[in-house]
């Protein structure tokens, strides 16, 4: 019964890598792969700890973190279901350079990576996989890292909500971001000071950009922020 179930997660949220497995890949993935589940804020693994684990966002929200100067946390990337991560670190042979947490409660499958090594090796796709899920998260950070050191604040903060509306969508009113961050994570994601967020997420209030209840961000004009984030 607990293998069925198993099996239909991985056949289901899983279909991407299982697409190109043969049976007998299937079965060893189905009996090392195992269901975690996180609460809000709760470590997945921290920078400095040895990469042993491919992780599957299969329900929640997850943030991939670095620790910076003095101690100030940047928020790398984020991750929506059904995306995979933590395999950087094990293939360049290394401890994890950054940490990842759950936003909210989420619930994680996780495959050791010795066993994904060991799959990779008879299987030819599965390495083209992994090449591919690389470069286009190296395609990412490249363009990051420019719009955070070249574009003003507005335009990076402008970058984060749309990023944020991107990665989440909407609620049912098409207009709220459906995931609620502090101040100080989308400070984190935009790469400024907690007060700048606030004073630019005021000044967009004001401009009718957006409407704010609390950690609610409501998206008033879309096509607007997008010209700040493109052009900010």
């Amino acid at each position: 019964m607990i293998k069925e179930a198993l099996e239909k997660v991985i056949n289901e949220d899983m279909h991407d890598i299982w697409s190109i497995l043969n049976s007998e890949e299937r079965r060893i993935i189905v009996e090392n792969f195992h269901i975690h589940n996180f609460k809000k804020n709760q470590i997945i693994y921290s920078q400095g700890e040895d990469a042993e684990q491919l992780w599957c966002l299969l329900k929640g929200k997850v943030k991939i973190h670095k620790d910076g100067v003095g101690g100030r946390s940047q928020i790398i990337r984020l991750y929506r279901p059904v995306q995979y991560f933590g395999f950087r670190a094990f293939f360049a042979g290394e401890p994890h350079l950054s940490s990842a947490s759950a936003f909210e409660e989420s619930t994680l499958g996780a495959l050791p990576m010795n066993v994904v090594s060991d799959l990779i090796d008879g299987n030819r796709e599965l390495a083209w996989f992994f090449i591919r899920e690389l470069a286009h998260n190296l395609g990412g950070s490249d363009t990051r890292i420019v719009n955070l050191t070249q574009k003003h604040i507005r335009g990076r903060l402008a970058e984060a909500l749309i990023v944020l509306r991107d990665n989440y969508g909407y609620e049912d009113d098409e207009a709220t971001i459906k995931i609620y961050m502090s101040r100080e994570d989308l400070a984190n994601l935009s790469n400024m000071t907690t007060a700048n967020a606030i004073r630019t997420l005021s000044t967009f209030v004001s401009e009718k950009l957006i409407v704010v209840d609390g950690r609610r961000i409501k998206i008033i004009n879309e096509a607007s922020l997008r010209r700040i984030s493109k052009f900010g």
